[in-house]
């Protein structure tokens, strides 16, 4: 952005000596309007004259514009933005110098239009990067916990006690489908490591059935499933999850679809047909 000119510089001074009258009235607006860069008012004198203290100020903005640029012009259009003195209505000669004020602001006003549209632009592209940077932490965060619970995931692999990996993998899943925003409600029953639930994915509820065991899927459990599913009505909608084993339910007769994906650094099988779906891991 181009620098600012020497006339803007001297309207701030003149406009900062004028809207105020009482000097507390004045150091308290001024911390006030810079608390975010107290040093600028490091060593000021607000014992000595407005003016003065108001040419300091202006001097050491100007001095630093690299670095204060955008603290001067938001300094600027805020006092641009003054409509009323209430430092100077109660003087007995309050006519006089509110109007000497709204002169001052005026032409400060006259300077500082022309920096609006910068300032907004500016303004625009700090709230992009600030939205992008949040955007980045976002995703970030979520690699890091898929990644734990992908490593939670591997580890179920080497638990031998039926029951204790049925708990895990009740859990897992329960965090799994969370993550993903897919409001997950599991009401899990563990007898031969079965677990049952739901879960809501866009509008629609799944009912879901997962089972943890070494030998493969087979077109009974696809039916047996799809008959559950069917019974909960023509619009429901369901999702077997098979860890281990290769999807032999997933075949021509069963005239469902079959694709593989990679999940959770397995390769898996995925078969759906009419309202239903089940992955093999």
């Amino acid at each position: 952005m181009k620098r600012i000119a020497p006339g803007a510089y001297q309207a701030l001074r003149e406009a900062l000596a004028k809207a105020f009258w009482y000097k507390r009235n004045f150091e308290t607006y001024l911390r006030m309007a810079l608390r975010d860069h107290p040093e600028l008012l490091a060593g000021l004198n607000f014992g000595e004259v407005k003016r003065w203290v108001a040419h300091d100020l202006v001097d050491r903005l100007a001095n630093k514009e690299d670095r204060y640029q955008q603290v001067t012009l938001q300094l600027m259009i805020e006092i641009a933005s003054m409509e009323s003195f209430p430092d100077l209505e109660t003087l007995d000669d309050a006519e006089t110098r509110v109007a000497d004020a709204r002169k001052a602001v005026a032409e400060l006003r006259r300077w500082t239009q022309q920096y609006a549209g910068a300032i907004s632009e500016r303004e625009t592209i700090e709230a992009e990067l600030a939205a992008a940077t949040q955007q980045a932490e976002t995703a970030r965060r979520f690699s890091d916990e898929l990644e734990v619970l992908r490593l939670r995931f591997m580890e179920l692999f080497a638990m031998t006690d039926p029951h204790e990996r049925g708990h895990a993998f009740e859990g897992f899943l329960d965090q799994l489908f969370d993550l993903f925003d897919l409001e997950p409600r599991l009401s899990y029953e563990l007898d031969h490591e079965e677990i049952d639930g739901s879960f809501s994915f866009d509008t629609d509820d799944y009912i879901l059935e997962a089972r943890w065991r070494k030998q493969a899927a087979n077109p009974t459990d696809a039916d047996r499933f799809a008959k559950k599913v069917e019974r909960k009505g023509k619009n429901a909608l369901g999702l077997f999850v098979l860890s281990m084993g290769s999807p032999r339910a997933c075949s021509p007769t069963t005239g469902s679809q079959r694709r593989s994906l990679q999940w959770m650094g397995r390769t898996c099988s995925v078969c759906w047909s009419n309202g239903y779906a089940w992955m093999s891991c």
